[in-house]
């Protein structure tokens, strides 16, 4: 039953675009498949280790800026710029993330902050960046690789396989002893560092791994949409909704930012084409309103009383233990 479940969700996204088969219904399952990527990459650092960045905007802008700063002065195809925008974010993640890691609770939260807004602002005045305009990839397709399509389908089945990977990697990792020693730091850092794991340095794991994989999905973002400007790329909507996304399916669940994803992102869709401009503002008020929620009615997220129904299942199938003869049952 456990295994039949990752089969049911991939065959249900691969079918997606077979019966959902609009233009517009296509362009929202790839945002969904999109922004699940981003915030399955959150998700390693702020649902397995518990350290709840709100600046992961800087490794979104990271790969997005690689990739069309790598068509705009090496005339590669933004694509191609994407190692560019790893290497960058690990390289930041790796800086920062020694001295923001040693804080925690709201601490280390405000402190991502801090940095992703002077990043941004850094951004926003340097001209080789594009400064506030931003940068902007190739008008018109020049070769197969510049990935520059008319129906979102295309990029529907390169997000599917990408999410794919990305959810692999997170299985693996959940299964493996850095995912014990992180959801150990998660519940008890004090308690882990007494039973001898290294907590500075598996924290610093998560948190380079998880800016490596949010930096592939700003390229594809960069890829698919053909312009990155500071707000787009690396404004602070774009890690709060990472966070409200991992948060809303369950963070720490490796199917979570899928779920949430497929919930909020064509709510947001449908209410941004009928409100249009005026509900750009509604997207401060719907984000707050879902983060009350969650933390008054089901912190676990979505899919916590599922997992709860599972286990629960799970323990009634367990076999009691057979009574010897002449001993009455426990």
């Amino acid at each position: 039953m456990k295994r039949a479940w990752p089969l049911a969700i991939a065959l249900a996204a691969a079918a997606y675009p077979l019966v959902f088969t609009t233009a517009s219904q296509q362009r929202i399952g790839a945002l969904v498949l999109l922004y699940a990527i981003s915030a399955s990459a959150w998700n390693i650092v702020g649902g397995y280790a518990g350290q709840v960045s709100v600046g992961h905007a800087v490794f979104f802008g990271c790969g997005a800026y690689g990739a069309l700063a790598s068509y705009t002065y090496l005339g590669l195809p933004p694509i191609l710029g994407l190692p560019f925008g790893v290497l960058a974010s690990v390289a930041v993640a790796a800086v920062i993330g020694v001295p923001t890691l040693r804080l925690s609770g709201h601490y280390f939260s405000m402190a991502t902050i801090a940095v992703a807004e002077l990043v941004r602002l850094v951004v926003t005045n340097a001209q080789w960046l594009g400064g506030a305009q931003g940068l902007s990839g190739p008008a018109v397709p020049r070769t197969l690789l510049d990935l520059s399509f008319i129906s979102a389908l295309p990029y529907y089945y390169l997000f599917l396989a990408v999410l794919a990977g990305v959810l692999a990697l997170t299985w693996w990792m959940e299964n493996s002893r850095i995912g014990y020693y992180l959801r150990a730091i998660r519940d008890s850092e004090r308690a882990a560092r007494s039973l001898g794991a290294a907590a500075p340095r598996y924290k610093l794991y998560a948190f380079i791994a998880s800016a490596a994989l949010t930096s592939v999905a700003g390229a594809l973002y960069a890829v698919m949409f053909g312009f990155v400007d500071p707000d787009s790329g690396l404004g602070i909507l774009v890690s709060v909704k990472m966070l409200i996304l991992a948060a809303l399916g369950g963070a720490g669940v490796l199917f979570g930012p899928l779920v949430g994803a497929a919930i909020l992102v064509p709510l947001e869709e449908v209410s941004n084409s009928l409100l249009g401009g005026e509900g750009r503002g509604l997207t401060y008020v719907v984000y707050g309103a879902i983060i009350m929620a969650i933390a008054r009615f089901q912190p676990g997220g979505i899919l916590a009383p599922a997992l709860r129904l599972m286990r629960w299942g799970k323990a009634l199938q367990k076999p009691k233990p057979a009574v010897e003869p002449g001993q009455p049952p426990c």
